[in-house]
């Protein structure tokens, strides 16, 4: 199931709310945790059983290891329960995330020597098991660490993980940014009407942007041999739908967690106008970029173990942080793109290479290096993104324009850029909610709905990871 269909905004959607609004305040939690299982469950209910496996290790891990710290001073008291958390929950997502891709690279270099590649049946990818092992991960740290206090009931905990707003997407809700939410968050008209503005927001840039982008961007890097015009064509076009898709689900997830009394995280802030390459990462879906640097730069030792310690983990920081969005070389090779630049950054002191020159020019500058980046996320494999690049840079054996561009594709692009370089953050707009931004936003809301009846339901881009 995914917001932007049917089945969710006319059917789920409104008896959820009906159940949750109608449910005790002690039972809030269970209903929407039970609710979730079944939007979760809705392609393949077997993957509820995986998803509960990991409520279960980690509810009990954060028990264990509050019933050993208890009264002791020692702070590795616990170690063995926050390792056996590490183990089962990054098991299960290498498990299903990478061993596909890890039999391929076997099998590629057994054909190289003649040899008889190894029998495998695909392993299915679990929607949203990237996200929600995160988030576990995160609450089983941060008790070891005496961050955050270990949830008393399992109702509150399944709801933590299970959560449907932002459970297959994002953003990665840490449990101390709402351990207290859980059982004494508020509800009230003026956030239910804030969630609704949220979702509204939402839902436009991923129908009427992201969904529109979408298929010219998939006719560029569809082509083996694209124009150079193709190319930079085709990589703007993916770049605005991976923000509006993305960016899209966040407010979504945001204004859904408001309808039910939750206030989760900012996952973007206006990122395509960041002056650096820096500066983009603090933008850039906020809740995995400050993981990263909780959870695994700084254990590395961050930067204070001298400038080679730094610049490796730096480097690890980001490669990782590319795997983990997809078990494939491209995906390595983004992550190696993006490590080079924030090293080279860091190297000037956490500045551009341009920072002189005007603001524009830098956000410009900026904005390119970024597009060239998505075209190693985008792309089939690497054999495609060296292709693009060729073609992006004159060296491509095609000319002219080949996409099928048309008169809608100039008004949402424009559009695009409007929202991204002249408006403020969703958040932003909805808290001042003035009649000049939300009449045109209902506006733009029922041509959304109407979009839906005729088109395709198109699943949002961060499914797959």
């Amino acid at each position: 199931m995914i917001f932007a269909s049917s089945i969710f905004l006319y059917a789920f959607l409104p008896i959820f709310l009906a159940l949750y609004y109608l449910s005790p305040r002690r039972m809030k939690s269970v209903t929407l945790a039970l609710a979730s299982y079944i939007f979760y469950g809705w392609w393949r209910p077997d993957f509820v059983l995986l998803m509960l496996v990991s409520t279960v290790v980690d509810f009990t891990c954060g028990r264990r290891i509050e019933r050993e710290q208890e009264g002791a001073d020692n702070a590795k008291n616990g170690k063995r329960w926050v390792v056996l958390s590490c183990v089962v929950n990054l098991g299960l997502l290498a498990y299903f995330k990478y061993a596909n891709f890890g039999i391929d690279t076997v099998n590629t270099i057994l054909a190289e020597y003649g040899r008889e590649p190894v029998q495998w049946t695909e392993v299915i990818l679990p929607v949203g098991i990237s996200f929600y092992t995160f988030q576990t991960l995160s609450y089983t740290i941060d008790v070891y660490r005496r961050v955050s206090p270990p949830v008393k009931s399992f109702g509150d905990f399944m709801c933590y993980v299970a959560m449907f707003p932002q459970l297959v997407a994002g953003p990665i809700v840490r449990y101390n940014t709402i351990a207290e939410q859980l059982h004494t968050r508020t509800h009230s008209l003026s956030k239910v009407y804030l969630g609704v503005l949220a979702f509204q927001s939402g839902l436009i840039k991923k129908v009427l942007i992201a969904d529109i982008m979408g298929p010219l961007a998939d006719q560029a890097f569809a082509s083996s041999a694209p124009s150079a015009i193709d190319a930079w064509i085709g990589t703007l076009a993916y770049t605005f739908q991976i923000y509006f898709d993305f960016s899209g689900y966040s407010d979504m997830a945001i204004g859904l967690g408001l309808m039910m009394g939750f206030r989760f995280p900012i996952n973007f802030n206006r990122p395509y106008c960041s002056l650096s390459i820096t500066d983009f990462w603090r933008r850039w879906h906020i809740s995995l970029s400050t993981f990263l640097r909780d959870y695994l730069y700084i254990p590395l030792g961050g930067n204070q173990k001298g400038a080679i310690r730094t610049t490796i983990n730096l480097a690890l920081t980001m490669l990782l942080g590319g795997l983990w969005h997809g078990a494939a070389w491209t995906f390595i090779a983004w992550g190696a793109f993006q490590a080079f630049w924030l090293m080279f950054e860091r190297s000037l002191g956490k500045q551009a290479l341009y920072a002189r020159a005007p603001k524009l020019i830098r956000i410009a500058f900026t904005f390119v290096l970024v597009m060239l980046g998505w075209v190693l996320f985008r792309a089939e494999d690497m054999t495609a993104a060296t292709s693009t690049f060729a073609a992006m840079f004159g060296a491509g054996e095609s000319s002219g324009l080949g996409l099928e561009l048309s008169p809608l594709h100039f008004i949402v692009g424009a559009m695009a850029a409007m929202v991204i370089w002249a408006l403020p953050t969703t958040q932003t707009l909805i808290e001042r909610a003035s009649v000049w931004w939300t009449l045109p936003l209902q506006a733009a809301f029922v041509i959304a709905l109407f979009h839906l009846h005729f088109e395709d339901h198109v699943p949002f881009l961060y499914f797959q990871f």
